[in-house]
């Protein structure tokens, strides 16, 4: 009881010294840059309508657990910020909420948001929501979001089109536990997401791309040793989910480059304009690992006479032999006696060359009836849980990114079961490093222990505020199986996790 009323007395104290700082015209603030100065833990920087012409150096702009600094666009008002050399450069950023923004025009990056060079102490705990980012003033390898160094990292909403033409909408260099559902991406240059120099646990769901990229997602690519995060890593990217996601076009949608332990599961990829998937190495040394270990399951791939041979380049220096690809559609619309993609391995399950029947892809309608040879073909998983459309897989899930017998559990908007649930991603783990999903919990305090196969309490933490889907744990636990127990308002729920090392 005496725990529970300090624990309301903090939640109370940091409610009554919140402040909203208000920035536009005859407002007390005049630039977002300013507020942010004077910002202090759950505080609200309000951006009043507007065009600004950004070019926003913002420094340690910090929240804390149980108080959230939030960047909001006044309810029912347009901000747009246009032009410059980029909108936001956020520094060492953490417990920091950015929402309702449009960024246009930029020549660099649309919006910066990196650790400062301090390797070891990332900018994190960040959720960017409701943003959009429309064509850039830049043709060269700029980003609409530049990511570097980044933890902890929510963005969901946000839709990106017409990205510079040697750039990325997203580009990640050394981000981990990162969430990306629901966003539309549009006509991209390079890519639409790119997650390299050591990346990790990185989930890319629920989200549609529409001629986005030469390579749509470029899980991995190409990065220079000094800007590794960890410097010691020793893959571009890793333990990359990518679930429940619409493609179509793309010279390549899916490229794994200098990848491993990523999962491209229950996706439909239709119309690729050269290669349904590429299996490349850019960053070769004695260091780093080939690509390989990765696995492409569950997916839906249409395509036609341009994308058939081959439908999947293979580069040197890779490990293809080492992919596991199983319960896959392929299908030709333009060659009834297709013999099928060059898969460099054996795939199990797989089906040649039936029609899956999509509902009406050429207005984006990805959907599959109960009739589609795709129905209940799929491999039994886990996840994903929701399909693109935010239903539940049925228990025999069907193949792609949307169910053909969707299942009756209640799930919430968001795609999460609507009773409260939580999610261990990867596992096991193979480093210590997890990432915990909460579904359906209450935003409030909560406490997370870590319980070894003898009942000792190895760690524990409280949230006193709780404001996330997801917590990134890195532990120094040695290899063994353990409990995990989340406690809030709603009672404890329990997962194990397995770490091997």
């Amino acid at each position: 009881m005496k725990t529970l009323f300090l624990v309301c007395v903090v939640l109370l104290s940091s409610s009554l010294s919140a402040r909203t700082l208000e920035v536009g015209a005859g407002r007390p603030f005049t630039s977002v840059q300013a507020a942010a100065a004077q910002a202090a833990p759950g505080d609200t920087i309000l951006v009043r309508a507007g065009v600004y012409g950004g070019g926003e150096y913002i420094e340690n702009l910090q929240g804390s657990p149980s108080a959230w600094i939030t960047l909001l666009v006044a309810p029912g008002e347009s901000v747009i910020y246009r032009g410059g050399s980029q909108a936001f450069h956020f520094v060492d950023a953490a417990y920091l909420r950015i929402a309702g923004f449009v960024f246009e025009g930029q020549t660099g990056n649309g919006v910066n948001m990196d650790d400062g060079g301090s390797y070891g102490t990332p900018a994190h705990s960040i959720i960017i929501e409701d943003c959009q980012w429309r064509a850039m003033n830049a043709t060269g390898n700029n980003d609409q979001l530049k990511l570097s160094g980044v933890d902890t990292l929510r963005v969901s909403r946000c839709s990106f089109s017409n990205g510079s033409a040697g750039g990325s909408a997203i580009d990640m260099v050394g981000c981990h536990y990162a969430n990306f559902e629901e966003c539309a991406f549009t006509n991209g240059g390079s890519n639409s997401i790119q997650a390299k120099g050591g990346s990790q646990y990185i989930r890319i769901a629920r989200n549609r791309f529409v001629n986005a990229g030469e390579r749509a997602l470029n899980i991995g690519g190409s990065t220079g040793a000094a800007f590794f995060r960890p410097l010691n890593a020793n893959f571009e990217a890793s333990d990359i989910a990518v679930f429940s996601n619409v493609f179509t076009g793309s010279m390549s949608p899916i490229a794994y480059v200098g990848a491993v332990r990523c999962a491209v599961m229950n996706n439909t990829i239709y119309r690729p304009g050269k290669w349904a998937i590429r299996i490349l190495q850019e960053t070769v040394g004695p260091n780093y690992l080939p690509c390989g270990e990765n696995i492409f399951s569950n997916n839906i791939v249409v395509v036609t006479n341009a994308a058939a041979n081959p439908t999947i380049n293979i580069g040197s220096n890779t490990a293809p032999q080492t992919f596991l690809f199983s319960n896959n559609l392929w299908y030709n619309e333009q060659n009834t006696s297709w013999s099928g993609p060059n898969l460099p391995v054996s795939e199990t399950a797989g089906i040649l060359n039936r029609n899956p029947l999509l509902t009406d892809p050429a207005n984006g309608d990805f959907a599959i009836p109960l009739s589609s040879p795709a129905t209940g073909k799929g491999m039994t998983t886990v996840e994903p849980a929701a399909d693109f459309l935010g239903r539940a897989f049925a228990s025999t899930r069907s193949i792609g990114a949307v169910e053909g017998n969707p299942g009756t559990t209640s799930l919430s908007p968001a795609g999460h079961p609507a009773s409260p649930s939580l999610h261990i991603w990867p596992n096991p783990s193979l480093d210590g490093r997890f990432m915990i999903r909460l579904d359906a919990l209450e935003r409030g305090p909560l406490t997370l222990t870590i319980v070894n196969s003898l009942g000792r309490i190895v760690h524990q933490e409280t949230h006193l505020n709780h404001q996330q889907e997801f917590l990134g744990i890195r532990s120094d636990l040695p290899s063994g199986m353990y409990s995990v127990l989340l406690m809030s308002a709603r009672g404890i729920l329990r997962q194990s996790v397995c770490i091997v090392r």
